[in-house]
């Protein structure tokens, strides 16, 4: 018998909900699913999901990445560049992985990636 998984969902630690809140929601555009409290959970597509908690300390951030798959790394990159976002990484291709990627900050500290595959499996 082989089980499935309906969804995803990953949890990050915030010592700022409000602002990772308004990060998400009005910068990023992510649709709030459920506001637990201490606990606020985005839908980034159908069925995965980010989950960010309110936490008095956060654990190393250290390799980890949030990543955004989309075919519009650019428009990403210039909408948010129009509401101050700053980036670590303009738009480039990375041969290495054959992706085409970015990268900012979020304001916990956490690493956000908006990546293309330009593998043609992934087409």
């Amino acid at each position: 018998m082989t089980l499935t998984i309906d969804s995803h969902i990953v949890f990050l630690a915030t010592r700022d909900l409000p602002v990772t809140a308004a990060f998400y929601e009005k910068t990023i555009g992510l649709t709030l699913a459920l506001d637990q409290g201490k606990c606020k959970i985005y839908q980034v597509a159908q069925a995965a999901f980010l989950g960010f908690c309110a936490k008095d300390e956060i654990p190393a951030r250290d390799g980890v990445i949030v990543t955004l798959v989309t075919r519009e790394v650019d428009e990403w990159y210039e909408q948010l560049r129009s509401k101050g976002v700053i980036f670590e990484k303009a738009p480039a291709y990375n041969p290495e992985y054959r992706i085409y990627h970015c990268f900012v900050r979020d304001p916990n500290g956490y690493l956000l990636e908006i990546q293309r595959f330009e593998d043609p499996r992934w087409e």
